[in-house]
Parts: C-alpha cells; sequence; structure tokens
C-alpha cells in the first residue's frame, strides 16, 4: 500500500494524513506493508513533504510579506533545492485577520532562492502558491539584484501598488549564479499575470483585496511589464502572457523573467520525491486532500497522483473532507472510489475538528473494501 495524500488545510499537515491512515489500515491489516509518501502540489506544505521524503530542512532569516523578520525553511538534497515561496511571502505569514493587498511584498522569497543558491543548488524547485503578495515578483527579483525605480531615481515602495510610481526598471545586477542553474517554477495555476483571467483579478479578493483594489493592482501589474518590456526587450511581455505568470500574485511572472521553466506542480513534486519507484512497488495507492472539488481537476496533487497512477495500469482510492464531485467525475480523474469523512461525519465543523480520528475509521473501511 502506498499513501501519497496531500494535507487537509486547516486540519491536517500531509505527513498526519499518512499516520493517520496508516493506523487505520493496520487496526484492520496488522501486518499490512505501507509506505507513506505525502505530497503537494508547490503551495504550502511543499518543503515538508520533501522533508519526509529525505530532504534536508534548512531555515533562514528572511523578510515576510510586511517586512518582518521571519524563519523560513527550504529543502535541500544533493544538489537539488526546493523553495517554498509561501514559507517567506504566504498568507500565514500575516499577523490573524489582517491583509495588505497592495504592501505586502515577495522580498523574502527572493531572500529563499539567495539562500538556496548559497548552497551550491544546481536545480531549483522554486513551488509557488498561497501567497499573501499581488506584486508580480518584484520584491523578490529586487532582493535578487534587480532595482525598480520611481522618477526621483529611488526604490518604489514595496507590493503591487507600488509599481504604479515605477518609472524604470534594472535587471543588470541579478545574480549571476541565477544564469548557470535549472530554475522550475511549480504551480498548480497557469493563469497569465493580467486580465480577467490574471493574478490580481482572480486571486486578489482572497489576498483581501476590493474590486478598486482589483483594478488598480492589475493596472500596476501591467505598467510593470510595460516598463521591463521598455528595460529588456519584447521577452517581458512574453512572460507575462505565458502560463504560470500569474501564480502567487504574479511571483511566477518574476520566476519566468528569471528563466524558470513552467510546470505543474504536482507532477514536479512526483519527479523530486521519487514517485515512480515507489509507485512500482505498491499493489493500492490512497491518495487524497481536504476537498475533492472542481479544482481538483485542474493540477491539484489528488488528480495528480490519480494520473500517474492510472499510467502505471494500478488503482488508486482517494481520502477528502468532503467530496464535491459527482462519481463520473471522480472516475474520469481515474479514482475507483472517494471516501468522504462526511460518510462518517456529516457535520463539516466535527469534521474540520476531529479529522485525525475520522480519517483513521475511513481508513479501516478502505481495508475492508479492497484488502479483505
Amino acid at each position: 500500500m502506498l499513501i501519497a495524500a496531500d494535507k487537509f488545510k486547516g486540519s491536517l499537515t500531509a505527513v498526519q494524513v499518512a499516520e493517520r491512515l496508516t493506523a487505520g489500515l493496520r487496526s484492520v491489516v496488522p501486518g499490512l506493508e505501507i509506505e507513506s509518501l505525502p505530497v503537494a502540489d508547490g503551495g504550502d506544505g511543499t518543503v515538508d513533504a520533501a522533508v519526509a521524503a529525505g530532504f534536508e530542512r534548512r531555515e533562514v532569516q528572511v523578510a515576510g510579506p510586511l517586512g518582518q523578520a521571519v524563519t523560513a525553511a527550504f529543502a535541500l538534497r544533493g544538489d537539488t533545492a526546493v523553495v517554498e515561496m509561501a514559507e517567506a511571502s504566504g498568507l500565514q505569514r500575516l499577523p490573524a485577520g489582517v491583509f495588505a493587498p497592495l504592501t505586502a511584498s515577495t522580498y523574502g522569497s527572493g531572500e529563499l532562492l539567495r539562500a538556496a543558491l548559497d548552497t551550491g543548488a544546481r536545480t531549483i524547485v522554486f513551488g509557488v502558491g498561497g501567497s499573501a503578495t499581488t506584486d508580480g515578483g518584484a520584491g523578490m527579483l529586487s532582493a535578487l539584484g534587480a532595482r525598480f525605480l520611481d522618477a526621483q531615481g529611488k526604490p518604489v515602495t514595496p507590493g503591487g501598488g507600488g509599481l504604479a510610481a515605477l518609472a524604470r526598471a534594472d535587471l543588470s545586477g541579478l545574480d549571476p549564479r541565477l544564469s548557470s542553474i535549472e530554475l522550475v517554477l511549480a504551480s498548480d495555476v497557469d493563469n497569465p499575470l493580467t486580465g480577467p483571467r490574471g493574478a490580481s483579478a482572480v486571486y486578489g479578493p482572497q489576498k483581501g483585496a476590493s474590486p478598486d483594489d482589483v483594478a488598480a493592482l492589475d493596472a500596476a501589474l501591467a505598467y510593470f511589464a510595460k516598463v521591463l518590456e521598455e528595460a529588456i526587450g519584447p521577452r517581458a511581455a512574453q512572460c507575462a502572457a505565458s502560463p504560470g505568470a500569474g501564480a502567487a500574485g504574479g511571483v511566477g511572472y518574476g520566476a519566468l523573467l528569471l528563466g524558470a521553466r513552467f510546470r505543474p506542480g504536482i507532477e514536479v513534486m512526483l519527479d523530486v520525491l521519487g514517485f515512480a519507484p515507489a509507485l512500482e512497488r505498491a499493489s493500492l495507492v490512497i491518495t487524497g486532500e481536504g476537498s475533492l472539488d472542481e479544482q481538483t481537476l485542474h493540477g491539484k496533487a489528488a488528480a495528480g497522483v490519480a494520473a500517474a497512477v492510472r499510467a502505471a495500469g494500478k488503482e488508486v482510492v482517494a481520502v477528502c473532507g468532503r467530496l464535491a464531485l459527482p462519481p463520473e467525475a471522480v472516475a474520469r480523474a481515474g479514482i475507483r472510489q472517494a471516501y468522504p469523512l462526511t460518510d462518517v461525519e456529516p457535520d463539516m465543523a466535527t469534521c474540520i475538528a476531529y479529522a485525525g480520528p475520522l480519517l483513521e475509521r475511513v481508513a479501516e473501511r478502505i481495508a475492508r473494501d479492497h484488502l479483505g
């Protein structure tokens, strides 16, 4: 049995999901061989998944989204580093109930990338998602040596709002080590930088942006790309229109400007975590995440795992807190059967509060259904 599940956001980490499933399975089949490979799609939890797979956890002090010092982690194995932008610039780094859609900066994410470069990493997987920011990656690029100046020649203020005052961009001071590494942009979204599907319009509201803020940020990001086009040529506009540019408030755009290659986050993470050899050893796979819904089908971890399992000709079942997909969509995703916690406990608040014990009960049911 291979357990390759993502976190249940707000309830259990991916590691805890695996532990609870293991306990439930073994209560029915005591000698069952179980391999655990917690997964992530590039968003929050990506570093934890890499560490669970054998990477070394490295910690460094960086700037949080509002400039405050935070201790952020990245993962390292050999010359491959896994950097999670949410560790530095994520919503969880803001004080409770505080949003800063116009002023939150990705500067700390750039500091994390620089720390990974300092280890001698030759490949950096840059997982993006869960950001508090909509600055187009300007803060990240600044931390790596770029300069964004106003009409007086002073640095523009942090955050997407500050980009409206941008007069000149200078990327000549970027860290030269960036040109000799492989940088992979790992994201579960493929939005462009601006427009109705852009970073501000689609994701700004969940970061506290009002309709006026959304419009201002979209205009600022478009202007940012225009000024960059003046500085480095048509590549700036090409990157802005590319899939993934709008990921995590446009930090994907900044990464693409650095020469990053965009790949779906779950595909990258399955490669990095060594999923293929683990799958070879398995006869049945359990995947899952907090909610199996329409978003799952568009690049989330559970769908990525299911696709890989199906391609290998094996079977996969899924666990989730809530199931919001009809049976035919579950089947189309390659999942033989889905097991929501709400089948055991209909009340969602109770499911969230007692996800661990409920997940053990669901695992017992999986064992009876598939290991009889």
